[in-house]
């Protein structure tokens, strides 16, 4: 179930570098608006309702956090930012950049600034021949119709010209070259956070932690000494019979998937939580099961300090967790940290995301998936 909504954009020039004024607001809305996931072709179109030079055109699709209305401010920052000049009038006239909210996930929005689904779109070549190109299952909830029943219907009879394809941020980041990728982090970390939405942008098959259904956590809080070693014994049996099933459902050498946990974990929490005589009993079993794991082609270490931790795990309010100590969550960051240094043959990527907000803000978010491309970039 997808976390994020999904937002179409019609974009369009025909003042200025028009193939420029295209691709500078396709790189501006990846980074404050939301995750470009896909662009249609460059289209050249004529100048729709008055006399003017012809418009370069395309549709995108992206996911984002923000709502509706949110979205079109950010556009309309970004028309201006790139030369958009708007006056009162209502005619239609040439302009450097034009960005139409077309629909936002299947919903019907009408405020005072903004109606989606855009109420023209169905009377538009130069909007639906771009979207044609981002092959969504995407209906129009209005009139009920499906993108080729819109464009049989239309009596629009506009010269389309396809120019070329256009790039965009994430088609940069050949995150499928990897088959299994393993976030990992602290608690409070949003390693989960990071791992649904990396998925959703990039079509990944997932496996999240069942931590929740653990009935020893909320016991271990309470009582550490008594209940840690029975805690960690069924994290290590429910994480082994989760993978072994998981990845069983998944070919290894074609599905692209990606872990909000390395099973690794497992002994770096046990050496914090358990008695040396119990992490030594501990540490046997766990080698036996961990030569049988599948390792991740690329492990995400998502560092925050212990502060932001805290903060992290206060806001998402989890009543077991609040009493957590700093010192605690200390020794699990130094269990990561040496833990990563030990192993020569892991393909690792540490991210310090203490000043990151990559849940609310796009730009951090971005942040991450450059530090990602970096990675692959030197591999």
């Amino acid at each position: 179930m997808n976390t994020q909504h999904q937002v179409i954009l019609s974009l369009g020039s025909n003042q200025g570098n028009r193939l420029e004024n295209i691709q500078k607001a396709i790189e501006a809305i990846h980074l404050s608006v939301g995750t470009i996931v896909k662009v249609s072709n460059l289209y050249e179109t004529p100048a729709w309702g008055f006399e003017g030079d012809a418009f370069y055109n395309c549709a995108l699709v992206l996911h984002t956090q923000s709502d509706a209305e949110t979205v079109l401010e950010i556009v309309l920052a970004i028309e201006e930012k790139l030369g958009r000049v708007r006056t009162d009038s209502k005619e239609y006239h040439s302009r450097t950049l034009d960005i139409d909210v077309i629909a936002f996930n299947e919903e019907i929005i009408a405020s005072k600034n903004l109606t989606v689904p855009h109420p023209y779109m169905q009377e538009r070549l130069f909007v639906m021949i771009p979207m044609r190109d981002l092959n969504l299952d995407w209906r129009h909830p209005i009139l009920q119709k499906y993108l080729p029943e819109l464009l049989k219907a239309s009596e629009d009879k506009s010269q389309i010209k396809k120019l070329q394809s256009l790039d965009f941020p994430l088609n940069k980041i050949a995150l499928d070259q990897f088959n299994y990728i393993a976030i990992e982090g602290n608690i409070g970390a949003g390693k989960t956070t990071l791992t649904t939405r990396i998925a959703e942008d990039f079509n990944a098959k997932t496996v999240f932690e069942r931590f929740a259904d653990n009935p020893f956590l909320p016991k271990f809080y309470e009582d550490q000494n008594r209940f840690a070693f029975p805690l960690e014994m069924s994290f290590l049996a429910d994480r082994y019979q989760q993978i072994s099933d998981d990845l069983a459902q998944f070919d290894l050498f074609k599905d692209f998937i990606i872990a909000d946990y390395h099973i690794f974990k497992s002994l770096i929490f046990a050496k914090v939580t358990l008695t040396e005589d119990e992490y030594r009993l501990y540490r046997k079993l766990f080698e036996i099961i961990y030569k049988e794991m599948p390792k991740p082609d690329l492990y995400i270490y998502l560092y925050q300090n212990t502060d932001r931790l805290l903060d992290n795990i206060k806001n998402r309010g989890r009543s077991y967790e609040q009493e957590i100590p700093a010192e605690y969550l200390d020794k699990i960051n130094k269990g990561y940290l040496d833990y990563i240094k030990s192993q020569t043959e892991l393909n690792v990527l540490i991210i310090d995301v203490s000043d990151k907000d990559f849940v609310r803000k796009q730009e951090d978010y971005v942040f991450v998936l450059e530090a990602i491309q970096n990675k692959l970039s030197n591999n």
